[in-house]
């Protein structure tokens, strides 16, 4: 199934759950940015909440806020019982510390998933994850590659893949042309999560290959994948239209989890 009509399908269980509830769950987004990207995902989560009748809220600070003052505002809505969920958009202005931000979430309400002690899975490589599950996907020993060592991503991938029986590989930064071209041309599940436009052009890549594409760039107005598009292999997830609707599919479903552990 398509990515697309497998998040409709999604987000209608949780519209017929939220309908149910008496106390609506409650997402606060907080920017610290007018950075375009984080424009149109807060835009487009905010629209996702509006369509299952979940409540946004935006909260948008001054770019000169200081640290402490972000953090007694973070504490405020720990303690806010109405508030079920916190984000905090990223890029922050240089003044503020993203680990410091993210440790001063509470766990309970980190549907992000960012803090070490957070319930929630971070939300692209938990929703990776189901996807592939609904689609079928046995993990059990077959040799999965991972590109990226964030901890966003590439860490908390492999870790969940690892989890799953997966033979996992990681490559980065550091790798050498010549084991990048080896790895994935063996490999029978390959994220990537670069950002850099058709980084894999003219790579080999097995048929039986699920393909999935986290690294999003923009060149030209244009949003372009690190995979070519429509290549031979069994499975490649789409640019746009792909992992970012999962991605905002599991923040809606960390958030319900949130708001049903308090009820």
């Amino acid at each position: 199934m398509e990515i697309k009509k497998y998040v409709e399908e999604e987000k209608l269980l949780l519209k017929r759950s939220v309908e149910k509830l008496e106390i609506k769950p409650t997402l606060l987004i907080i920017q610290i940015n007018d950075d375009p990207a984080s424009n149109a995902y807060v835009k487009g989560k905010i629209k996702d909440c509006n369509e299952i009748g979940i409540i946004a809220k935006h909260l948008s600070l001054d770019k000169e806020i200081s640290e402490k003052e972000l953090l007694e505002i973070v504490k405020k809505y720990n303690n806010d019982s109405n508030v079920h969920g916190i984000i905090v958009q990223m890029p922050l202005p240089k003044q503020i510390n993203e680990e410091n931000v993210k440790l001063a979430i509470s766990p309970k309400k980190d549907v992000d998933g960012f803090h070490p002690l957070s319930k929630f899975n971070p939300c692209t490589p938990y929703g990776i994850l189901k996807y592939l599950k609904h689609e079928g996907i046995n993990f059990v020993g077959i040799n999965a590659v991972v590109i990226g060592r964030s901890n966003i991503v590439g860490r908390p991938m492999a870790r969940l893949l690892l989890n799953e029986s997966c033979n996992i590989t990681v490559l980065h930064s550091k790798t050498s042309n010549e084991d990048f071209k080896k790895y994935l041309g063996s490999a029978d599940l390959i994220v990537s999560a670069v950002g850099k436009k058709h980084l894999w052009e003219g790579y080999t890549f097995k048929e039986s290959a699920i393909l999935v594409d986290v690294g999003i760039s923009r060149v030209d107005g244009k949003l372009y994948g690190d995979f070519p598009a429509n290549l031979n292999v069994k499975l490649q997830t789409p640019v746009p239209g792909g992992v970012g609707l999962l991605t905002r599919l599991t923040l809606i479903q960390n958030l319900m989890e949130a708001h049903n552990n308090e009820f």
